[in-house]
């Protein structure tokens, strides 16, 4: 969910941020890994309460804490650089210490446990990072970094340092990918050679130019803390408090807003790992190339389409997954009763198989075989893969668990850094307009050198992963 839209549900929790479903661990889905391994410290008995603090609140961090509390955390502390953005849930929270610097939190405030973040993209590696290397259990939410090295080096220390962690899709937690990976696996579709997703985003403005007049920043906002890591630019209602993901320096566009989520389920069901190549187009180019040559360094197309290539794993055969945005989308399936609506009417995902078809919605719901016919004479097979408590609705407390010392929490880093990587490794062949073939053990593209200056982008001076 966009934090435009966490901002409008009021407060009473939303179900449409917590739809879905799937956990995996990176190339073996649902492999379990001991807690000992991956879980957590260790350090705290189950029973035990995890003191959480929460950074970037104002908007769907506000969310994620409430939903954490509601699983038994004590809130502890609160931490966002716009006072009056996050006043509701400082309010709310009226025992919790208030910060504006997640620095001075992570100094001064020594009893947390964990930490949630939800700033926009361009902060979650360094606010992560600090976290984890102070010992604490982290939940980031998607995508969980802004450049591929972040997402790879977060994963790294994650492990170096034994924390529990968790990516902030909340589907992964939930039933309907964990029935679209048995499905598949059960053979009800066959091999599975070609997939399409797509998103109805960006609902914010892209393709634009960057404001030139100048506003003041308003008084309850720390601006150069809210820049963090990004180039300095002068403040602007433009960038927030959510149309930054329009934005290169700090946020992914359509890709990396939804991408965790629609593509969940894909790189569950099919056990994907990385690709081998990647290459984007974007029709806008081509109705307003003037205007895209003048704006494509510093804001995502309007709308793209974004193939990737991934090898054959196992029995497994190699899969073509196409991403559309911005109104583009697949062919409508021929199995596809007349007036029933794809996915789940703004986002989803269509399998194709050698044996049939299988559709979903964005974060894995709603599942079925298509047409439906097909779906009622199908004998589901016995659930196999185990169910997270509450479902999707129990993301954070899922993560809680594994701060407690359990098992791992269902998009720990291990699942969540790899599949991160792949959707910003999108975003960069859009930048490039070119195919770009790809390395992901020496994290390059091989063919185009020149891509690979976007794999990490330099931070502003004192700032530092």
């Amino acid at each position: 969910m966009d934090q435009k839209k966490a901002e409008s549900e009021g407060k009473t929790m939303s179900r449409r941020m917590f739809m879905g479903g799937a956990m995996a661990a990176a190339g073996t889905a649902f492999t379990l890994i001991p807690g000992k391994v991956l879980g957590g410290p260790g350090r705290q008995a189950p029973s035990d309460t995890v003191n959480v603090a929460g950074v970037g609140v104002g908007g769907m961090g506000g969310w994620n804490v409430m939903a954490a509390a509601q699983a038994g955390a004590n809130i502890t502390a609160l931490c966002d650089v716009d006072e009056q953005h996050a006043a509701h849930l400082f309010a709310h929270y009226p025992k919790a210490a208030k910060y504006q610097d997640f620095r001075e939190m992570l100094e001064k405030q020594k009893d947390i446990d964990a930490v949630i973040i939800a700033t926009p993209d361009h902060s979650h590696a360094t606010i992560a990072m600090a976290a984890i290397q102070s010992g604490k259990g982290v939940f980031v939410q998607k995508p969980m970094t802004r450049t591929v090295f972040e997402a790879r080096r977060l994963t790294e220390a994650a492990r170096e340092a034994k924390v529990a962690t968790q990516m902030g899709n909340q589907g992964h937690s939930g039933d309907g990918v964990r029935m679209i990976c048995e499905w598949i696996w059960d053979g009800a579709i066959g091999h599975v050679r070609e997939v399409h997703a797509w998103t109805n985003r960006p609902v914010w403005p892209q393709q634009i130019y960057r404001p030139r007049e100048s506003a003041p920043v308003p008084r309850t906002l720390n601006w150069d803390l809210w820049l963090g890591p990004a180039p300095y630019r002068p403040y602007h209602p433009s960038y927030l408090p959510a149309s930054w993901r329009g934005w290169w320096d700090f946020g992914c566009g359509a890709m990396g807003d939804m991408g965790c989520h629609v593509l969940d389920p894909v790189f569950s069901a099919l056990k994907l790992g990385a690709p081998t190549s990647v290459e984007a187009c974007s029709p806008n180019i081509y109705v307003a190339w003037d205007l895209m040559t003048s704006t494509m360094d510093e804001t995502p197309p309007a709308s793209s389409i974004i193939r990737f290539q991934f090898p054959a794993r196992g029995k497994m055969p190699a899969v073509l997954l196409t991403w559309f945005d911005g109104g583009m989308m697949p062919p409508r399936p021929e199995e596809l009763e007349p007036g029933r609506q794809m996915g789940n009417g703004s986002s989803g995902v269509i399998f194709i198989g050698d044996k049939g078809k299988l559709m979903c919605g964005e974060y894995g719901d709603s599942p079925r075989l298509i047409p439906e016919s097909r779906m009622r004479e199908y004998k589901q097979p016995p659930a196999r893969l185990p169910r997270i408590p509450g479902g999707s609705g129990g993301h954070e407390a899922d993560w809680l668990r594994a701060c407690k010392g359990g098992e791992p929490a269902s998009s720990n880093f291990e699942y969540a850094g790899p599949m991160t990587e792949t959707v910003l490794l999108g975003n960069i062949a859009l930048r490039m307009g070119r195919k770009l073939y790809w390395d992901g053990a020496t994290m390059k593209v091989t063919n185009e050198p020149e891509a690979n200056r976007f794999i990490q982008t330099p931070y502003r001076e004192g700032w530092t992963l």
